[in-house]
């Protein structure tokens, strides 16, 4: 029996991992269960486990968002500690560092704690070592997404293992069907897929679409993941170019990949580095080209020049100039799509499974 625990359901990248090593932990009648927050609708909603839910509300006012996880985390142990039929042998799986009332329940009821972490940047400074003294406290395995994630936020002691991510393969499957295509209709179609955060690089994507407004072939699409009025707030009085469009989020993101010529990364490497790049993942499998960030966990994914380059976002004109250099030129990017899928392979459902098998079989 394996007990779950995540903080916010949306259809980013943890959660979504989540649900794949939930997939290949699990099976029908041995009783593991998901805890996760009451706030938002995701992925984390289609797992074919039992699921409770505790109190958590977010907020666009940083002090109280803070308060009401501090609250979240005691009413997820309370919750935890009413739950009478899980196991005295459970495994406490404990998905980022922020589900810490999990570990806590772990600890004190002395049941083994396993803890997948896919961030690094975890402010204020106080809470990061708050959490990371949590992790060494409890856990007796730490799961890391990448290896330049394990090096970026080492937790002594403890036991650990680095295990890339994998796509799921029913999204496989689709993608070994798609046919890429250097330009669809005639339009190189450039796709950004981020939540709405200047550090994730949403700035510069207008920036770079500005600049090449005048390339009439060249469209750009940011997939946010947020919902219509996010998009309003956030963009608020912006003017946006004439050749980007928003989009709100999606369940469904194979059907963004099937048209796209390109996708970027543009997260700001001062203030956001990405510990693996999942939707980078994503659109190698459907073999379209990238453009990622030069650190991080994206360089174990990406080469130079191989499946697609790495460029810094900040260096707007080669950015620029890559973009047109790679709608111009059908060869070069039937090449890099080839490299793409053989790279995309490499990261199997089967292999993430038995991985993460290994590391909680206790």
């Amino acid at each position: 029996m394996i007990v779950f625990s995540h903080l916010l359901n949306d259809r980013s990248g943890s959660p979504r991992v989540l649900c794949s090593a939930i997939f290949a932990l699990t099976q029908s009648g041995d009783g593991s269960r998901l805890f996760v927050s009451s706030h938002g609708s995701g992925c984390l909603d289609e797992t074919n486990i039992l699921t409770s839910r505790y109190w958590y509300r977010r907020t666009s006012y940083r002090l109280l968002t803070f308060v009401s996880y501090l609250t979240s985390q005691f009413c997820l142990l309370i919750r935890l500690f009413r739950t009478r039929d899980i196991d005295v042998n459970a495994v406490i799986y404990v998905n980022t560092l922020l589900p810490f009332g999990a570990a806590l329940y772990g600890r004190v009821t002395g049941r083994k704690v396993v803890y997948h972490l896919h961030e690094v940047s975890v402010s204020p400074a106080p809470l990061r070592w708050f959490l990371v003294t949590v992790a060494r406290l409890t856990a007796q395995r730490l799961i890391y997404v990448s290896d330049f994630h394990r090096g970026c936020l080492p937790i002594c002691c403890v036991q650990s293992r680095v295990v890339h991510n994998a796509l799921d393969q029913s999204f496989l499957d689709r993608a070994a069907k798609s046919v890429f295509r250097h330009r669809n209709d005639g339009r190189f179609n450039v796709l950004m897929l981020a939540s709405l955060r200047d550090y994730k690089g949403v700035p510069e994507l207008l920036t770079l679409a500005g600049r090449l407004a005048s390339c009439a072939y060249i469209h750009f699409d940011l997939v946010v993941n947020d919902d219509e009025a996010a998009i309003q707030r956030y963009f608020g009085s912006t003017i946006l170019p004439s050749n980007l469009t928003v989009h709100p989020r999606t369940s469904n993101p194979s059907e963004h990949y099937a048209r796209t010529s390109l996708v970027l990364n543009l997260s700001r490497p001062d203030q956001w580095v990405e510990t693996f790049g999942l939707t980078l993942l994503e659109a190698m499998a459907f073999g379209v080209p990238v453009i990622a960030p030069p650190l991080g966990g994206p360089i174990e994914l990406v080469d130079d020049g191989g499946e697609g380059y790495l460029i810094d976002c900040r260096n707007s004109d080669l950015l620029a100039e890559t973009v047109v250099i790679l709608a111009d030129d059908e060869s070069l990017c039937l090449r890099l799509s080839a490299a793409a899928r053989r790279r995309a392979a490499r990261f199997s459902p089967a292999a993430f499974a038995q991985a993460l098998r290994e590391v909680v079989a206790f």
